[in-house]
């Protein structure tokens, strides 16, 4: 049988062993850290969000980068075959909002323990804390791995999972990039994705830890509006984070998301403005002689209360009743355009994946193999392919990773 070897012990790598075993090959796995799945453990705040149980359209326009790249893949496993294979092998799902999906204990380490269970079911060998420095080559073909300790491991085929750049402190530190640019892959330009930005206004520090939901964030470039989007976000010490923030990060580009960018923050988006204007005659008319702070802060979070009086046209001790159409209509006018400048996004330390990778048009979308070095195969987070939040980026994993290890030749004696 042909002897296969997949560099990379995380989601991606793991499915492509599996399914290079369940082909026929004889199958090892290198992972340089201690435990496979390590970076697993942190996907969706330690529940992991494993897919996305929504329809393939939904899929494919969740994926920022080279969406078409993936029609073989998801084809070949899509999220039901991925619910399927959780749920056949004793862990059973659950779907949330956004048709997210999780396992039912709300444990990322059953996702690891299920996928181990299959790796030893399957007789894949696992070698953990083993390092791979660079492919063996010859005459345009793969022919095994060196490691950094020196030794050097033969193979018919070489699945590269070796992951992106983004938490680096789970291992995730870009050895695959310079493994495949060895290899002469051309990598497009990395950058972090799914991360927060940075916010310049000293007023987003006073607001450290609140979680606003149920809001509408647009990110313009001048009069160019650049991202768009409904739901929940968070202020930090340094400036903002939380779904809507990491999905803006992923949609624009990242030239421009160093630059300084206005956002505006829609905190009554059920609300027209005529609609909001309404309801604040009616609190200031229900109010009497109260003060303008005392009143609003029926309207917002407590920790939003002084800020949003500080930023209004209105003196925070004018009594109510005093109050001009005028300056109701501008504190109207502020609530469903809270104004932030972003001026950049935070490091790989903190990104959920990479942005860029290995050039999709250097790899054979039917096979994940390499167009440049025969019986070579890429999978995961190493190629240029992203999506938003919602477990679209572990699908293309699974996706990537099964196709990978289906699609590999059969290049020793045994047959597939």
């Amino acid at each position: 049988m042909s002897k296969v070897i997949v560099t990379g012990g995380g989601p991606a790598g793991m499915f492509a062993a599996i399914a290079a075993a369940e082909c026929g090959h004889n199958v090892i796995l290198l992972e340089k850290n201690e435990k496979l799945g390590k970076k697993l453990y942190l996907t969706g705040k330690g529940r992991c969000n494993l897919t996305n149980a929504g329809a393939p359209e939904n899929f494919f326009a969740s994926v920022m980068s080279n969406p078409k790249f993936l029609y073989s893949a998801f084809g070949v496993c899509d999220n039901q075959r991925v619910i399927r294979f959780f749920e056949e092998n004793g862990m059973p799902v659950k779907t949330e909002r956004g048709e997210r999906v999780f396992p039912v204990s709300d444990h990322s380490s059953d996702v690891i323990a299920t996928l181990q269970k299959v790796l030893r079911e399957k007789n894949v060998e696992v070698r953990l804390r083993t390092r791979v420095q660079s492919l063996l080559l010859a005459d345009g073909r793969v022919s095994g791995v060196l490691l950094t300790d020196g030794d050097r491991l033969s193979a018919d085929a070489v699945i590269l999972a070796t992951g992106g750049a983004s938490y680096p402190a789970t291992g995730a530190t870009g050895d695959g990039y310079r493994i495949a640019a060895e290899a002469g892959h051309t990598i497009t330009d990395i950058s972090p994705s799914l991360v927060p930005f940075y916010a310049v206004e000293d007023y987003v520090r006073k607001l450290q830890g609140l979680s606003l939901k149920n809001v509408r964030v647009r990110i313009r470039d001048g009069k160019k509006c650049l991202y768009e989007g409904f739901g929940e976000m968070l202020f930090t010490h340094f400036g903002v984070s939380g779904p809507l923030i990491l999905s803006a990060s992923a949609s624009i580009r990242p030239s421009l998301a160093e630059k300084k960018l206005s956002m505006e923050i829609d905190l009554k988006p059920a609300l027209s403005l005529e609609q909001l204007d309404a309801r604040l005659l009616r609190e200031f008319e229900g109010a009497g002689k109260k003060q303008f702070k005392n009143v609003i802060g029926s309207l917002f979070p407590s920790k939003l209360v002084p800020v949003m009086a500080e930023h209004s046209l209105i003196a925070p001790e004018k009594r109510v009743n005093e109050i001009t159409r005028e300056e109701r209509l501008s504190f109207a006018r502020l609530i469903k355009a809270f104004p932030l400048t972003l001026n950049g996004l935070r490091g790989f330390e903190e990104a959920v994946i990479t942005k860029g990778g290995v050039k999709v048009k250097e790899v054979n979308p039917s096979t994940m193999e390499s167009k440049i070095v025969e019986n070579l195969y890429f999978c995961g987070e190493l190629l240029d392919a992203d999506a938003l939040t919602g477990g679209y980026n572990l699908q293309i994993a699974w996706s990537t990773g099964y196709l990978a290890g289906a699609g590999i030749k059969n290049t020793g004696k045994g047959k597939l």
